[in-house]
C-alpha cells in the first residue's frame, strides 16, 4: 500500500529543529524530502552536542530521518540554476532562515511563485508582522514571549521554561497542518500559496487556557489555582504549580522507590512521583482506599468547595498512602477505581518502554557511521500509511542522485558544478 504523501516532493531549506521537525513528519507520511545543505558544513546540528567524534550528532539524526541530502551553494551561478530547477520540480518549499535571508538570495515569495505557481512556500519565523518581526527567536525565547514561561512554575519562584520543545517542534507541527491544508486547497485551485507560522503565535495557541484565565481574572479569583483562597492574585495569570488547566485539583505526590520492600526505606529517586487528580465522583473510593472513609461524608471534606480551602491537606493524606507504593502500583490501583493519575516517567523509563516500541513511537534506527540510535518515531498513526523510519542522510549523500533524477544533469555537468563550488 502506498503512503499518504506519495508523489509529493518537498524542498527542505530548514535547519536546527523547528523546520526539520516539520519536514521529517512529511517524510514519514511518504513525501520525498530533499534537504538542501551548505557544502562542507551542512546543517549546524550535525556538529552540535556530539556524543561521538566526527559522527553526525543525535540532534541531527533524530530530526532528519527519511530525507535525502543535497549540498548546494545558492550564491554560485550554477547553484542558483540548480535551485531554480528544484523549485520548478517540487511541490512545497519549507524554510526557517532568519527573517529576509531567502529574499536577499533573490528568492522572494513572488519570485518562487513566478517560477512555480503550484509551489507552496512555508516559512517558520520567530514573530509575525509587528515590532519583533526582524528579531531571531529560539526555543526558550519563544516560550518567554508566547506566554508559556510566565505561567509555568511555582508562585514563589521565577518563570520557568518547559522541557518540551513547544517552541521549535510545536511550531513545526503547526506548519505541517498548514502545508497539508494548502496541498488540499491546491487540488481545487491548482495554485500554491504562502504558509507562515510564527513561534510566538504557536506558543500562544498552546497557552490558550491561560489566555482564558486572564479574562476570567477580571471577574474574581481563579479558584482552581493554588493561590486560592489564602494567596493573592495580581492583574495577570499567576504561575499555577501543579494545578490543572481543567479546574480539577491535581498534584504530584511522592511514591516509594520501585523495588523497595514494604516498610523499608530506599533512596527516593528524583522521579518517584505520581500525579493524582481529585474529581468529585472519585473522592469516596479514594478515601476508602487510603483508609479515611470517615472523610467521605464529613461536611468539612465532603464537597469540592469544602476541600478547596485545604487542598494541601488532601494531597498530604493521599501521599501518606502513595509513599507506601511505587508509582506504577499507584497508577494500577487508582485507575481501577476511576481516579485519574499517572506516574512521572523519566527519559530512561520511556526509552525502555516496550509498549512505545511496539507501536513505533520509540524506534531503533541503523546509522551507517554511528551504529544504532534511538529516536522518537511518528506520533501520528495512519491506518493506510504506515511509517517506516529510515536513517538520516549523510551530508550530500544524494547530491549526484538528485541532480541526475530531478535537475537532469549528466556526469559532465555535475563535475562542472562541483568545480565551480556550487555543490
Amino acid at each position: 500500500m502506498g503512503k499518504a504523501l506519495d508523489g509529493i516532493r518537498i524542498l527542505d531549506m530548514t535547519h536546527v529543529q523547528s523546520g526539520p521537525s516539520c519536514t521529517q513528519i512529511l517524510a514519514w507520511f511518504g513525501a520525498d524530502v530533499i534537504k538542501v545543505e551548505r557544502p562542507g558544513t551542512g546543517d549546524a546540528t550535525r556538529q552540535q552536542l556530539r556524543d561521538l567524534p566526527d559522527v553526525d550528532s543525535l540532534y541531527f539524526t533524530m530530526l532528519n530521518c527519511n530525507k535525502r541530502s543535497i549540498t548546494l551553494n545558492t550564491k554560485a551561478d550554477k547553484g542558483k540554476e540548480i535551485f531554480t530547477r528544484l523549485i520548478e520540480a517540487c511541490d512545497v518549499m519549507v524554510e526557517n532562515f532568519a527573517p529576509g535571508a531567502l529574499d536577499r538570495m533573490g528568492f522572494t515569495w513572488e519570485r518562487v511563485h513566478g517560477i512555480n505557481p503550484r509551489m507552496i512556500y512555508a516559512s517558520i519565523k520567530g514573530f509575525g508582522p509587528g515590532p519583533y518581526e526582524d528579531c531571531k527567536a529560539y526555543e526558550n525565547v519563544a516560550q518567554c514571549m508566547g506566554g508559556a514561561c510566565s505561567t509555568t512554575g511555582f508562585d514563589n519562584g521565577p518563570p520557568l521554561v518547559s522541557g518540551a520543545q513547544i517552541g521549535d517542534s510545536g511550531t513545526g507541527m503547526h506548519v505541517v497542518a498548514g502545508i497539508l491544508a494548502a496541498l488540499y486547497q491546491r487540488e481545487h485551485t491548482g495554485r500554491g500559496q504562502r504558509v507562515e507560522c510564527a513561534m510566538q503565535d504557536a506558543i500562544l495557541n498552546l497557552c490558550r487556557v491561560k489566555l482564558r484565565d486572564q479574562q476570567r481574572l477580571a471577574h474574581g479569583p481563579l479558584k482552581e489555582y493554588p493561590q486560592y483562597p489564602n494567596g493573592t492574585f495580581g492583574e495577570q495569570v499567576p504561575r499555577a504549580g501543579h494545578a490543572s488547566g481543567g479546574g480539577q485539583p491535581g498534584h504530584v505526590v511522592k511514591c516509594a522507590h520501585r523495588g523497595a520492600q514494604s516498610g523499608t526505606h530506599t533512596a527516593h529517586g528524583p522521579n518517584d512521583y505520581a500525579y493524582v487528580i481529585i474529581q468529585p465522583q472519585s473522592w469516596a473510593p479514594l478515601m476508602k482506599m487510603i483508609g479515611r472513609a470517615d472523610l467521605i461524608d464529613d461536611p468539612e471534606w465532603a464537597t469540592p468547595e469544602a476541600r478547596l480551602t485545604k487542598l494541601d491537606d488532601c494531597f498530604a493524606l493521599i501521599e501518606g498512602w502513595t509513599i507506601t507504593k511505587d508509582k506504577y502500583q499507584v497508577m494500577e490501583t487508582l485507575n481501577a477505581l476511576g481516579v485519574p493519575c499517572g506516574p512521572v516517567l523519566d527519559m530512561k523509563e520511556l526509552a525502555e518502554d516496550d509498549s512505545l516500541r511496539v507501536r513505533g513511537t520509540v524506534v531503533e534506527v541503523e546509522h551507517p557511521e554511528r551504529g544504532t540510535f534511538l529516536t522518537v518515531g511518528n506520533p501520528i498513526k495512519l491506518s493506510d500509511s504506515a511509517t517506516d523510519v529510515k536513517t538520516s542522510p549523510l551530508l550530500g549523500e544524494h547530491t549526484d542522485q538528485i541532480l541526475k533524477e530531478i535537475v537532469g544533469y549528466g556526469d559532465t555537468e555535475i563535475e562542472a558544478a562541483r568545480a565551480e563550488g556550487a555543490i
